[in-house]
């Protein structure tokens, strides 16, 4: 199918963007809220583990209060966001980048990635040659720090652009900056964002044409995720360029249905994380990681049972 014209895209992006915000409804599961940090661990095996994104809820914690707040919580993945207290930017020398590697090192947590605002979409050569750069430096920060690898955006179809041009230049982007990663051992993962580039076709379109197989999709749990034909035909339609990560909000609120999302996980056998990227603004933000962690576990075990019998 061929993607939308912005103008038309719009249209239908404007009539669901409050999809989400407007929900007012919280699905806990069976009082999962009042169980305590004891509960019995998941039964049976799996892959995929559940971690945070600091935007929110870590971004005003330094690199030693992240790693003590997520040890904490049992929450053992980060995905690092630029320009947050943490400080982990291109601008670190290269034993400031040992001792960031070394910190998690020494922990339980895992530095599974960077989170940067690199994007593809410009129709300005000279500011599409400086995102490209950018992210060869943060490719190369991942690599010193021991991430696995780097979040990226494709974010826009400028109006004045044909919609196929735009596509085409995002993707031999990050076939360029995949390459580039390939060599570090990073995997670029370009999540699911823009007003626009979110709706999961134009995404298909853009995959199309991705050669890199280090270049994958971080599903990014957006209202757009449910237009027609649904949630399962366009994860499903997307699936095959999943890579390491994917992002959710919290767990058990608004109207995304997520025990969907998760049975739709672990029916394809995912072995990834499934990163908390929060919006909200708890007063306790440790005691809500830990909160989101046992539904998590608790939305794993209802999954397993629905789709393993």
């Amino acid at each position: 199918m061929k993607p939308q014209e912005p103008h038309m895209a719009k249209k239908m992006i404007l009539a669901r963007r409050d999809f989400l915000k407007t929900a007012g409804a919280t699905m806990v599961l069976g009082g999962l809220v009042a169980c305590s940090a004891k509960q019995q661990p998941v039964s049976g095996p799996t892959s995929m583990q559940f971690g945070l994104v600091t935007y929110l809820w870590g971004r005003d914690w330094d690199l030693p209060t992240l790693i003590a707040n997520c040890t904490a919580s049992n929450v053992l993945g980060v995905e690092l966001r630029t320009q947050h207290a943490h400080g982990v930017e291109p601008s670190l020398s290269a034993a400031e980048r040992q001792e960031v590697k070394k910190r998690f090192a020494d922990s339980p947590v895992t530095c599974v990635g960077y989170g940067s605002n690199q994007e593809y979409h410009s129709p300005d050569a000279d500011e599409l040659k400086r995102q490209i750069q950018g992210t060869y430096e943060l490719i190369k920060l991942c690599h010193d720090i021991g991430a696995s690898g780097l979040k990226v955006k494709p974010n826009d179809l400028p109006d004045g652009v044909p919609v196929e041009k735009t596509i085409a230049q995002i993707a031999a982007s990050l076939n360029d900056v995949g390459q580039f990663g390939r060599d570090y051992g990073q995997e670029i993962r370009v999540e699911v964002h823009g007003l626009l580039t979110q709706l999961p076709l134009h995404m298909k379109a853009i995959f199309d044409q991705v050669t890199a197989e280090n270049v994958k999709i971080c599903w990014n749990s957006n209202a757009e995720d449910l237009v027609e034909p649904g949630l399962a035909h366009n994860f499903n339609m997307l699936s095959k360029w999943f890579g390491s990560t994917v992002h959710v909000r919290e767990l058990g609120e608004g109207d995304y249905p997520y025990q969907e999302l998760m049975n739709l996980f672990v029916g394809m056998d995912y072995k990834g994380w499934i990163l908390l990227e929060a919006r909200t603004e708890p007063a306790d933000r440790v005691a809500a990681l830990q909160q989101q962690k046992l539904l998590f576990d608790e939305m794993l075990v209802l999954a397993q049972r629905e789709v393993n019998g």
